[in-house]
């Protein structure tokens, strides 16, 4: 038996915990015939087991004890300085917070005015930035809450809902030219027929056409030509009545309006909003799309 031959059975031998014979002899043989200086071979150290590793010898003493440089350090661009104000204002929040603290935790006397006083100031620095943004806004109109929107004084707020009733109402008449409400009752509901006059009035008043749809088949005073539910209800999930939907038929598109009894001023608002290309946009699965026979 050769040598690599013996070396190859002694590795398999030596997983399995066996010395192979003349083994020994041939591993004796070869660690004293090699120099001193060398590596120790693999083989020879079967006890490390087959899945130990150990790099190499490089062979550069020298190199594998010289230090490894570190990384050059980023320079850090300096934060920008803050407002002495601000740092004021945390001092002053951080102040009183702590105050406030102590007070709670020791409510005597002493420690309860103090943060009563530093409070007093605090709110009195914000009355005062109350009165100059007021002002400002008196002087800027642009910056004026009372000018924007709805007013707030009872003169000013009757001009304004006098013509928005007449803007919307102009609203609703033109879409009154190709739109319909669908009016969704049963003739058994208390509610249904208290609704039932507005929307008689708002029919005649604002030009656009009503179509009552009777869930149950029963007739509703005001509307004669009620229409029998034809499974629209169904389609729409109308659950609840009366209920009103804003139709146009020419183009299969249906917006619900609401559900129970509705003044007029609240139908020419909504029917405005649910028109109007910002309304669909805040809700876009509001609007059904039927198929146009």
């Amino acid at each position: 038996m050769n040598a690599a031959r013996v070396l190859n059975l002694a590795a398999v031998l030596g997983l399995l915990g066996v010395m192979a014979p003349g083994a020994a002899l041939a591993q004796h043989t070869t660690a004293a015939s090699a120099p001193e200086d060398m590596p120790r071979s693999y083989w020879s150290d079967r006890w490390r087991g087959w899945h130990f590793y150990e790099d190499p010898p490089s062979g550069d003493d020298e190199a594998d004890r010289r230090p490894v440089p570190a990384p050059l350090a980023r320079p850090v661009a300096p934060s920008p300085a803050r407002a002495p104000e601000l740092i004021e204002f945390e001092r002053l929040q951080k102040t009183l917070e702590d105050f406030r603290n102590i007070a709670i935790m020791r409510p005597n006397e002493d420690n309860v005015r103090r943060y009563m006083e530093l409070e007093a100031q605090v709110v009195n620095r914000a009355s005062y930035f109350a009165d100059v943004a007021q002002r400002v806004a008196w002087a800027t109109p642009d910056l004026d809450p009372t000018l924007q929107g709805r007013p707030v004084n009872a003169q000013a707020l009757e001009v304004f809902e006098r013509q928005q009733r007449t803007d919307r109402s102009a609203s609703v008449a033109a879409l009154g030219k190709d739109h319909v409400l669908l009016f969704f009752f049963r003739s058994d509901c208390p509610y249904c027929h208290a609704f039932a006059p507005t929307l008689e009035a708002f029919q005649a008043q604002h030009g656009m056409q009503v179509v009552a749809v009777s869930v149950d088949g029963g007739p509703m005073r005001g509307f004669p030509n009620a229409r029998p539910d034809n499974g629209i209800a169904t389609t729409l999930r109308v659950t609840q009545v009366p209920a009103v939907f804003l139709a146009q038929p020419s183009a299969g598109k249906i917006v619900p309006i609401g559900t129970g009894v509705l003044s007029e001023s609240q139908l020419l608002e909504r029917i405005s909003i649910v028109s109007s290309p910002a309304g669909e946009a805040m809700l876009p699965s509001a609007t059904q799309h039927l198929a146009v026979p």
